[in-house]
């Protein structure tokens, strides 16, 4: 990450309308975070909210840090009214994608005849 990015993104995720931030404490340390954006989606017609980030520092991976994360997402999405919860995972990452499918999270599908949506972009800058 740019040393510029790293000293304005506090305050540019301030200014982004539905942006969240849930961190995780251990004993008053900050031990994960989940970084989220609520979006709305067209088909059910109400807001979702998507994780963008995850993250849990490594000397508190594997004591739970994750799931609670996930719990906290979900509490704080089901009071904002969201439909569902949307997120990204590398395909290679086995860990969170085991978090993921135990906290109900499953490939992404509008018409299970069609097939799993894929996740595409193009880089603009």
């Amino acid at each position: 990450m740019a040393e510029t990015t790293r000293q304005d993104l506090l305050d540019r995720l301030r200014d982004v309308p539905g942006a969240f931030s849930l961190i995780a404490r251990v004993d008053g340390e900050a031990a994960g975070l989940a970084n989220c954006f609520t979006g709305f989606s067209t088909f059910a017609e109400a807001p979702l909210v998507n994780i963008h980030d995850m993250a849990v520092l490594p000397q508190f991976r594997g004591k739970g840090i994750g799931k609670a994360l996930m719990q906290a997402v979900e509490a704080e999405s089901k009071a904002r009214g969201a439909c569902k919860i949307t997120l990204e995972v590398l395909s290679g990452n086995t860990v969170a994608k085991a978090l993921y499918a135990e906290c109900g999270f499953g490939d992404y599908q509008l018409d299970p005849e069609a097939g799993a949506a894929q996740f595409w972009q193009k880089t603009l800058t």
